[in-house]
Formats: C-alpha cells, structure tokens, sequence
C-alpha cells in the first residue's frame, strides 16, 4: 500500500478532519494527504510551532515533502483561517489550529518570557476601534510585546 493510501485509510483521522475537508472543499480546495500531515504536525504540536518544526516532523513521516510546499500549505490554511500565524518575537513565526480558541501573548523582549493574555482584555480596544475609527480589527491571535515585571527589578 503506498503511503497516501495508509494516511486516507486512518479511520481515526476521518473525522478529525472532516470539518476542515468541508471547508476545504466549499472553498474549491482538497483535503490533501500533504494537508493533513501538515494540520496533524500543528495539531500535535506544544503549543505554537515554525515552519521548520512543521516541516522536521513531516519530513520523518514523508521524505518527499519540501520546505516550499509546508510554506505555501500554511499561507493558504492562515488565508482559510483553520490556522494562525503569530510573530511571537525572534524572527520566527508560529502557527496555532484556530479550533483552539483565541488567546493572545505577552512577550518580554528582555528574557524571551510569554504569559497569555486572556481575549476578554481585548474587547475595550476592539469596541474603541470601531467606535472612534470605524476600522474593525482582527485580533484573532497576536502577541504584545515589552518587558515582563521580573526584567523591569
């Protein structure tokens, strides 16, 4: 058996993905093997994780996989909104499932440091935005950057 048929005979996946096939597919879009390694890679990842420890975990699984096609596959599925994308410091970029809720990040520039900032503190400035700008804001998933109390001593 080769190995796209191994991944789309894993029954267990089957509706692990069914609503993001749906979503796919209203879209235009498959529900490709490559698409579900890389949404299991973000999925059974620690929290956030890069590109590049997407594509270190697909790669063990599917040789074939490239770098270029984890990158195109992520800017589509942020685009499609069942990921996001967040600068949480350091030049590198981290994806999140969106079915794992909104949260936001403090991130301390001095020690790296990250707490979570619970979304409710974001209603005031979505509410403001929209009132005095008429600009509605996606705050779906960012990171807020400065110093954490500990570096501030």
């Amino acid at each position: 058996m080769c190995y796209r048929e191994s991944m789309l005979d894993n029954n267990s996946d089957v509706g692990r993905y069914s609503e993001t096939d749906q979503r796919l597919r209203q879209l235009g879009y498959r529900l490709t093997p490559q698409r579900m390694m890389l949404l299991s890679a973000i999925e059974e990842g620690e929290g956030h994780v890069s590109a590049e420890e997407i594509y270190a975990r697909v790669q063990s699984r599917y040789p074939g996989m490239n770098i270029s096609t984890v990158y195109r596959t992520l800017d589509l599925l942020t685009e499609l909104g069942l990921v996001t994308r967040t600068d949480m410091g350091g030049g590198v970029v981290r994806y999140h499932p969106s079915n794992k809720g909104q949260h936001h990040h403090l991130v301390c520039q001095e020690c790296g440091g990250v707490a979570e900032l619970d979304d409710s503190i974001l209603t005031p400035l979505r509410e403001s935005l929209e009132e005095k700008y008429q600009f509605q804001a996606d705050v779906r998933h960012f990171a807020i950057f400065g110093r954490c109390a500990r570096c501030r001593r």
